[in-house]
């Protein structure tokens, strides 16, 4: 089977994998489609740093950090959407050729693994892979599975719109607009706020903002997003040391800051910007799975359109290059993989 791994920093295509067997409550499953994830591209880059420091991170489900071997090949992908192939025994699963997607874990009678950077859990980037029965979502009203495929990231979007509390007549402020930004203004837009802002360096993404649903933009370069408006509600989705701080130093009394941005530097903040202000600070991470199915309806019944955010579709043998064109933003925003 073919699959693109990665070795050595770089996305490689192998078409020697062994074909995956679906056990007790799992499903082999023909990929239809994956989305290129920022993580993934964090990985390839950060990878021994984040294998470092997930070890250092205690009180989480699964305690020792990601169990990666970096001297071996990694799979990856999960963002994806696929096709029914074949249950494991004595599994109850939608019929052979029925179109799911699934959250990104696999479960075992061992317990369970992340569909994320694995060495044995194969991912999106290949031709088959397996998933949990329980966790399938039959991609409804024939939607497209390309777009089915972002499910995962809308659900991100989804999930840090429902932990801010925010209501519709509270303006939002979303600063970054890569897909996770743009994830955050469709939900907001999908929970009816009325008052969307969007800032960006890219004029691509400011574009692409304004019409995931953000009704004003603006160009940092310009000057401090607060120098124009008045946020209730800052999301912020950049992960970049130094952000957070200046949102604390700038933003008006009880913000509440959303951070979704992933940063893998160490950042500083000074407290007295935040208690002076009182000011929130929420960290976001992942979905559940009710949020999860939520974006999918959403997307199933055109009240998120994802179709803008794909710019570029590849095959297994384009995986490596794409990684290098999604570093910069001007050119692309999600390229999707289409085994």
């Amino acid at each position: 089977m073919r699959a693109s791994v990665l070795r050595d920093g770089r996305m490689i295509l192998r078409d020697d994998v062994a074909e995956p067997v679906p056990g007790p409550g799992q499903v082999l499953v023909e990929v239809k489609a994956c989305g290129i994830c920022g993580t993934d591209l964090h990985f390839a880059k950060h990878g021994a740093q984040m294998v470092r420091l997930t070890k250092e991170i205690s009180g989480m489900p699964i305690e020792g950090g990601l169990p990666v071997d970096l001297s071996d090949d990694v799979f990856m992908g999960h963002e994806f959407s696929a096709e029914v192939v074949e249950a494991g025994p004595d599994t109850d699963a939608p019929t052979p050729g029925t179109l799911v997607t699934s959250l990104p874990v696999l479960l075992s009678p061992k317990g369970f693994d992340p569909i994320v950077s694995s060495n044995t859990v194969i991912g999106g980037y290949a031709e088959r892979m397996l998933l949990s029965a329980p966790l399938l979502l039959t991609i409804p009203n024939g939607l497209d599975p390309r777009r089915a495929s972002l499910t995962e990231p809308m659900a991100v979007g989804v999930h840090a719109v429902n932990k801010s509390s925010i209501q519709p007549g509270e303006v939002a402020l979303v600063i970054g607009s890569g897909p996770i930004g743009l994830a955050i203004i469709a939900a907001l837009r999908l929970r009816g706020v009325e008052s969307i802002v969007a800032a960006d360096y890219s004029p691509k993404r400011r574009g692409l903002a304004a019409t995931m649903g953000a009704h004003q933009t603006l160009d940092p370069a310009l000057g401090s997003p607060f120098d124009e408006v008045k946020p209730s509600v800052v999301f912020e989705a950049v992960g970049v040391p130094g952000i957070i701080n200046d949102v604390m130093r700038r933003a008006p009394m009880g913000t509440r800051v959303i951070v979704a941005g992933v940063c893998m530097e160490d950042d500083t903040v000074l407290p007295l910007f935040g208690i002076a202000k009182e000011i929130s600070l929420q960290f976001v991470n992942a979905y559940d799975v009710a949020e999860f199915a939520e974006s999918l309806r959403a997307i199933a019944e055109g009240e998120i359109d994802v179709s803008p955010l794909i710019t570029g579709e590849v095959g297994l043998d384009g995986v490596g290059a794409a990684f290098d064109d999604l570093a910069n933003p001007d050119e692309h925003c999600k390229i999707l993989v289409t085994p």
